[in-house]
């Protein structure tokens, strides 16, 4: 039961992270594309969301609960971004601003864009075929 509870912060803790994360490089990519030029910081940033994702998935000691936790509500996020954009803009301009530009509320771009579904999509499908993976290995 601890195992999950610890598990729960984890994912928790590791939301902002992933989320500001992700709409860093996504904005990183959008002014290499605009400057017709490589955008190295991109790759960093979603460097580091695949790391995160990579501990929450694939750490031993840690419950599949923490992908679960922290993959969900960015599936959510991704779906109110496809089907009621206005409202998922009302909930992400509630967000802090760490680094979104003036106008645009943090996690737009990630957002329309579709990032926030496709990451919160694989980690909550490791979480599931995890549990499923261990129960495989250990018969």
């Amino acid at each position: 039961m601890g195992r999950h509870v610890a598990a729960a912060l984890v994912g928790l803790l590791a939301l902002p992270a992933v989320y500001y994360l992700t709409e860093a490089g996504a904005r990183a990519l959008r002014a290499g594309y605009t400057g017709f030029g490589p955008s190295p910081a991109g790759f960093g940033y979603l460097s580091a969301v695949a790391a995160l994702g990579g501990l929450l998935t694939g750490w031993q000691r840690l419950s599949p609960l923490a992908a679960v936790v922290c993959g969900l509500p960015l599936v959510a996020l991704g779906a109110l971004f496809a089907t009621r954009l206005d409202l998922a803009l009302q909930v992400a301009a509630g967000l802090p601003r760490w680094g979104a530009p003036p106008g645009e509320p943090p996690g737009t771009l990630a957002g329309v864009t579709g990032l926030y579904t496709v990451v919160g999509a694989l980690l909550t499908t490791s979480a599931v075929l995890r549990g499923r993976e261990r129960s495989i290995l250990a018969g």
